[in-house]
């Protein structure tokens, strides 16, 4: 990087890791993972720079980027799996945790999805970018984004409701 572009260069990093680092969190749902992931793609975006600043849209492109070493990561990971605790969903009583306690069910849920549909519902709910905009990141269809969207809500809701049931009648499905 030229001396010249690392004002422009530091700038970014301050404005933009936050954002990134939140993509990475709900992605890999580990924040040292999370930390490791924005820290390679930053690496890669320091070496591209000039490529990055000359682009439309750079954050867009330090997305990508972050967006592809996560899937990179998954695949890597594949073979191993996590067993989602019980949430306690539906147990008839007011607990003031409950919010807290659904949240992370539905945390460990979106990190058991393929990454491709995790991936699409972090893009579309977390970052509020339309089908077009996920397509490009990703390389897919907008109908291909709107499929995998319904998916992979049908797939955390089926779980959710599977795990209400579970806690209502007290024993397992």
């Amino acid at each position: 990087m030229r001396t010249a572009d690392v004002p422009a260069f530091t700038a970014f990093v301050h404005a933009r890791s936050a954002s990134l680092f939140r993509t990475a969190l709900l992605l890999t749902g580990e924040r040292h993972t999370a930390d490791d992931l924005v820290q390679s793609t930053l690496e890669q975006v320091c070496r591209n720079w000039r490529r990055v600043r000359a682009a439309d849209a750079p954050e867009a492109y330090a997305r990508r980027i972050l967006v592809n070493l996560a899937n990179d990561r998954w695949r890597r990971l594949r073979g191993h799996e996590e067993v989602p605790l019980d949430d306690g969903i539906g147990d008839g009583h007011v607990d003031p945790y409950r919010g807290v306690v659904v949240r992370d069910a539905l945390m460990r849920e979106l990190q058991s999805l393929p990454i491709g549909m995790r991936t699409v519902l972090v893009l579309r709910y977390f970052e509020d970018l339309d089908d077009a905009e996920i397509g490009r990141l990703m390389n897919i269809s907008p109908g291909t984004v709107r499929s995998q969207a319904a998916r992979a809500l049908s797939k955390l809701r089926a779980t959710v409701d599977t795990q209400a049931l579970q806690t209502r009648s007290g024993g397992t499905a």
